[in-house]
């Protein structure tokens, strides 16, 4: 389509009708396999001399029309869905650092991502180094010669203190590395592509399905990076790769266009991890994204009422939210954020983690769940939940003190939410 609107894009991009039966909904296409047209045919796939279908693990039908919309509300040449939030970030790293390699990481994670980061992808023999976002020049700082890619999250879960995406990926550039930003919690809110980012992940389980419905994960390329212009910093698409036939993937896919990190995580980690998504968590998170503008927009309303609430609390210490910051957090927000500031929101309790305790345990109407982005609202202590596997120092670098709780407003009456609210802040002591 010729529009950038991303409102119109979430309805109607890479998909028309069925060619077969004229059916407007994308069909679940529910197979393992393709039938080729000829011996040639299968050749020239496995070869790459075409894109097609293969078998599902690697792509599929309806996987493919959510690939081609998130691609294209983001800015980007292609997409690929994968089985979770946590495979697409681990992905992203993994295609381009092996053991010795390592990446720079902010600090401002979601829990999930630190213990990937800090465990996971250590025991595979990456190092990841994290450092505070404040200072955007503590990633020029932490990088060596075998830096291969720096990351963040656009709003950080728990913290929510908008990342300097531009200042960043700038400072990258200069060294040939690319940044990988986690949109998961500003979808729509935030293109960092326009921004200078060159990858973006998400969960697809959060704000893009939308209903809790549906497990997914999603790598997107912009298409913008150059990989050879720094040839030596990025050995893993500019060198052969004996998994693929000595395939040197910065030139083997130059017919196809400038996919060449998307098309190798999909011909190499995909199908040897297998890390696949459904065909039907596809469809049903393609459901979601249809409303997803609307949804946005709902879920940033009510959190800023809910942020005016909460600031005249005496329970409540502080309200963590982009509209709150101060100084350089607030300028970044007010840049970033313009069409809204986002659907959660972090307060601080007086009474620190037994008052989030007992806050939790008399809500009524929020739901006590690991899930963020729900059309339903949310609710969550990440100090003894999402972000226990940390230790005290770590917690604290998070965003996760004792007395936080997150909340994740969704689409209820306003009315609803806050009165919720205001009983379970009096049941706190």
């Amino acid at each position: 389509m010729s529009t950038t609107h991303p409102e119109t894009l979430a309805l109607h991009a890479g998909w028309r009708a069925d060619p077969a039966t004229t059916a407007v909904a994308v069909p679940i296409y529910q197979t393992t396999s393709f039938l080729f047209e000829s011996p040639e045919h299968a050749a020239d796939l496995f070869g790459l001399r075409a894109l097609g279908n293969i078998y599902t693990r690697i792509m599929n039908p309806t996987t493919d029309v959510l690939e081609k919309r998130v691609a294209a509300i983001e800015g980007g040449v292609a997409a690929l869905a994968v089985a979770s939030g946590q495979t697409a970030s681990a992905f992203a790293v993994q295609n381009l650092a092996r053991t010795g390699d390592n990446i720079v990481s902010s600090t401002d994670l979601y829990g999930g991502t630190w213990n990937l980061f800090a465990n996971a992808l250590k025991d595979q023999g990456i190092e990841v180094r994290f450092v505070d976002p404040q200072d955007p020049e503590a990633f020029a700082r932490a990088t060596d010669d075998r830096t291969r890619a720096y990351y963040a999250e656009t709003l950080p879960n728990p913290k929510l203190r908008v990342f300097p995406i531009a200042e960043v990926a700038a400072i990258g550039r200069r060294f040939g590395i690319p940044l990988i930003m986690d949109n998961t919690a500003a979808p729509l809110l935030v293109r960092p592509f326009d921004h200078g980012a060159a990858i973006i992940v998400y969960s697809l389980t959060k704000y893009l399905g939308g209903h809790g419905t549906s497990i997914g994960g999603m790598v997107v390329d912009s298409g913008n990076f150059d990989w050879e212009a720094h040839a030596e910093r990025q050995p893993l698409l500019n060198t052969p790769d004996p998994s693929y036939h000595g395939a040197v993937w910065s030139q083997a896919v130059k017919p196809l266009g400038p996919i060449a990190y998307i098309l190798k995580m999909r011909v190499t980690l995909l199908r040897d991890l297998g890390a696949a998504i459904s065909p039907f968590n596809s469809f049903l998170i393609l459901q979601g994204i249809e409303t997803l503008a609307l949804r946005m927009r709902a879920h940033c309303e009510n959190a800023s009422a809910v942020v005016e609430f909460l600031k005249n609390q005496p329970q409540v210490s502080q309200v963590i939210h982009p509209s709150t910051a101060t100084g350089a957090d607030f300028e970044r927000a007010l840049k970033y954020l313009p069409r809204g500031m986002g659907g959660m929101v972090g307060m601080e309790l007086k009474g620190g983690a037994e008052a989030g305790r007992s806050f939790i345990k008399a809500l009524k109407m929020f739901y006590h769940v690991a899930n963020i982005g729900d059309t339903r609202s949310l609710a969550i202590h990440p100090a003894t939940t999402t972000h226990s596997q940390l230790d005290e120092a770590e917690q604290i670098a998070t965003g996760a003190t004792p007395g936080y709780v997150r909340l994740c407003i969704g689409i209820e009456h306003i009315d609803d939410i806050v009165a919720d609210l205001a009983q379970a802040l009096a049941a706190v002591e």
